[in-house]
This record gives structure tokens, sequence and C-alpha cells, in this order.
């Protein structure tokens, strides 16, 4: 396909972080850039900022006139859409050029020498680190968050090396063509899609396939090529670890070297294993170890991974994406390692109904780690109801004694109620959003209260 003759691109689901990032990056590319999303979020103000045009009501007749000329326009939509759609529909059956995101975004990077951050957790850390570190070469990044040091998903640089976060949802990253790759994990998740977990790792295996030059894995899993770990041996290894107020300090053997203390200002040993696929990545690439330690001590984290939103000698308040047990476990680990004294609340919104009821045991499990627990409903995305499958049921099956159920509009009043010093707030769905208003009146407490 011949994207210079695209001159109108439409995105219906332009808020999705993936799809803002392509949307930011044909703006930058003076293409005219315009799309629908179902709700106004800090994504879609952002994009509008940027001089978009978006409407947030599916109807035909809001589609602007010059993205209804099928030869000059380009119509990208994300696989969360609904298959009824008015608007997808209408490009449908008018023969449109559609593509997915996953696939537009193969074709923007088979042309540049790509490096993709997979797995299941830590792609979205790993790709930013990565798309930091690689700035220095002038690549351009599209990642599945917003990077803090660049404040968006999008790091522009030129058109000849891409870094990308690779996104097994959907089997979306078997439409890239990377050089270097890497696999962080590979726990099951979205069997909403895949059905079992052994089909999750059959994509794996054909996406390592699709690697032209150097894989690099996390040690352990059932994938062949350069592994890395932390204290134990692995072709990159990380060890001395060491805590210095709050950052990691360590040391990287790599097959033919080593570089020695690295710092690293984000909490929690997974984000070290994060640091080193980015690092092994970069250097397989051909950045020099040193320049690659001067940006891991630069970078400064992605907006929902373990952000701190309040940080007083009162009230910690962490904002996390975590929506899988996995990452509930990690978030719980990295607290402890941080604040081994306090009282921790975590306050979490189940994202998607069927991933409540596959790993409902899990997230009990993972739950029960914190000190008390608050749910709130679930969000359910894309989903309709599963009988039974609700926040009530995945209560029951919390050990902690001090755990309830939330509404929204009451959570203020709970975090002041709690005697706990550290309050998690976790979920992929709108407790995004609710968390900066959480935040908010918070602060304005405290500043009455002074």
């Amino acid at each position: 396909m011949n994207l210079e003759q695209k001159h109108n691109v439409y995105f219906v689901g332009i808020g999705g972080i993936g799809m803002s990032a392509i949307a930011r990056y044909f703006t930058a590319q003076n293409k005219n850039v315009a799309g629908y999303d179902k709700t106004p979020s800090q994504i879609t103000a952002g994009l509008e900022q940027a001089g978009i045009s978006i409407h947030f009501e599916d109807k035909i007749q809001n589609i602007p006139i010059a993205y209804l000329d099928k030869k000059s326009t380009l119509v990208i939509y994300t696989p969360a859409i609904p298959k009824n759609s008015e608007e997808l529909n209408y490009f449908k059956n008018n023969n449109f050029t559609l593509l997915k995101r996953a696939e537009i975004l193969g074709e923007i990077t088979k042309s540049t020498f790509c490096l993709a951050a997979s797995g299941t957790h830590g792609k979205t850390t790993t790709s930013s680190m990565l798309g930091h570190i690689m700035q220095l070469e002038k690549a351009t990044s599209f990642l599945g968050g917003v990077a803090e040091n660049y404040n968006s998903n999008l790091i522009l640089g030129e058109d000849k090396i891409t870094v990308v976060e690779a996104d097994e949802f959907d089997r979306s990253f078997l439409q890239l063509s990377p050089n270097i790759a890497c696999v962080t994990s590979m726990d099951a998740d979205h069997l909403d899609i895949y059905g079992e977990a052994s089909s999750l790792e059959e994509s794996f295996v054909v996406f390592s396939q699709k690697v032209s030059d150097t894989l690099i894995v996390a040690k352990g899993l059932p994938l062949e090529g350069l592994t890395y770990a932390v204290d134990e041996p692995a072709d990159y290894k990380a060890y001395n670890l060491k805590i210095k107020e709050g950052t990691y300090v360590f040391d990287v053997q790599t097959p033919t070297s080593s570089i020695q203390n690295i710092e690293l200002h984000l909490p929690g040993k997974h984000n070290v294993m994060n640091a080193l696929a980015a690092l092994a990545m970069a250097d397989v690439y051909g950045v020099s170890l040193e320049k690659i330690k001067v940006q891991l001590a630069s970078f400064k984290g992605v907006k929902r991974r373990f952000s701190y939103k309040v940080k007083t000698k009162d009230l910690v308040l962490i904002d996390d994406y975590a929506h899988h047990p996995t990452e509930i476990n990690a978030v719980e680990s990295s607290i402890r390692e941080m604040y081994p004294n306090e009282k921790v609340l975590a306050i979490f919104q189940p994202h998607l109904f069927s991933r409540t009821k596959d790993f409902v045991d899990d997230f009990a499990l993972a739950l029960s780690k914190f000190d008390e627990v608050i749910l709130l409903d679930i969000y359910p995305a894309r989903e309709e109801p599963i009988p039974n499958v609700t926040s009530e049921w995945l209560l029951s099956k919390i050990s902690s004694k001090q755990k309830k159920i939330a509404e929204k509009k009451n959570i203020i009043k709970d975090i002041k109620q709690s005697s706990a010093k550290i309050v998690a707030m976790l979920g992929a769905g709108d407790i995004g959003v609710l968390i900066n208003e959480v935040t908010d009146q918070l602060l304005n407490l405290q500043e009455n209260e002074v």
C-alpha cells in the first residue's frame, strides 16, 4: 500500500493509547487526521490540542466530508471497536482502505530497522526505556503508555529506526517484522481472545520466528534467544543490586563486556528486569553501555506505572495500571520494598468480566497481600456482563480482614477513614481518570488542614 497517496487518515477508536500514538505520527507527517472515540479523555484532549478533529458519537454524519473520499482516505480501527459500529460498517461496506492498528504499525515500520518489546507484562515500560535510549539514534518510538520524559506515547525521530510496543492482544504483534525483539513474559492473559494459555504461548513462538536478527528473552521462557536475568547466570545478568535512597544501583554483565553502577529510579525488581531487556536490545543494536547507563539514570518512568500522585509524610498515593494478578503482585512487592513497615490500602477496579472470571482465585491471592482492600465494580470495556461474575464474588474470595465494595463517589471518604499511609489505586479502566479527581481533592484537603 502506498501511504503517500493517502492524504487523510481517519481513526475509529482514536482515544486508545496505541491508536493515539499513530494519530500523532501521521499529524507530524502532515496528513489530515480526524477520528471518533466513545468518550472524551485526557488522551483525546491532547489530540485535539494538536489540531486533530474528534467527535464522540458513532454516526456517519459526524465524519468530516473530506474523509468520505475513499481514494485519499485511509481508515484505521482498533479491534476493541464493537462489530455493530455505524462508522466502521460504513467504511467496510463502501470499500475504503481499512487497516487495524497493528497492520498500519507493520506498514510504517517494515521499511525501518525495527526494535520490538513484547510480553504479557513489562512491555510498555521496556519499550519506553528503549525509546528513551534509542532517541540518541534518532529512532521514532510508538509506545503503549505515556513516557514521563516526553509526556507522550510517541517519541518522534527520523524514519530509519523504530521502537514499538508489540502487543499480543488480538495477535496484533504478528503484523510486525522486527529486527531485534525481546519477550519479557508469557503469563496467561487475554483468554477471551486465545481461549487457552497454550494458544497464547504459541503466538509468542510465531512472533519469535518473525524476528530477523536477534531475539532476547527473560530467562526461563520456552523460547530460543539471548537470555537476561537478575542474580542468576544469563547472557545479560544484573547483579550487586543495592537500594540507595529509593534508587536501584546495579552492575550488568553482557556477553562481551560489563558495566558498573547503573542507576534506575523506578521501584521493583521487575523494573530492573525491564531495564535489563532494554539495555540488551540497545547493546545488540550497537549503543555503547556508557550511553545506555546515562539514559537509564535519566528515565522518569511511564504514567500509570507506579506513579506517585501524592507523596507527603502522612500519605502516599500510587497510581498503577495493574490489571492482571502478576502485575498486582509486582506493585505489592514494590510497595513493601519501599515502605516495609507501613499499612497499605489497595483500591482495585477489575477490568473485563472474562479476565475476572479466568483469574478470580489469582486476583484474590494477590489482593489478599494488602492490609486493606476496596473493590470498585468491574469495568466492562468491550464486554457484556457474565452472570455471577461480580466484584462481590471476587471480594468473597479475598482473605484480608478489612475489605469492602465501594462506589467511586465515596472513595475520598474511604481513604480518609483508613489508617493506611500508603494507598495504591490499581486497574486499567476509568480508575485512571478517577485518580486525578482523588489526587486533586486529597491535595486540597491537605492544604486546608495546614
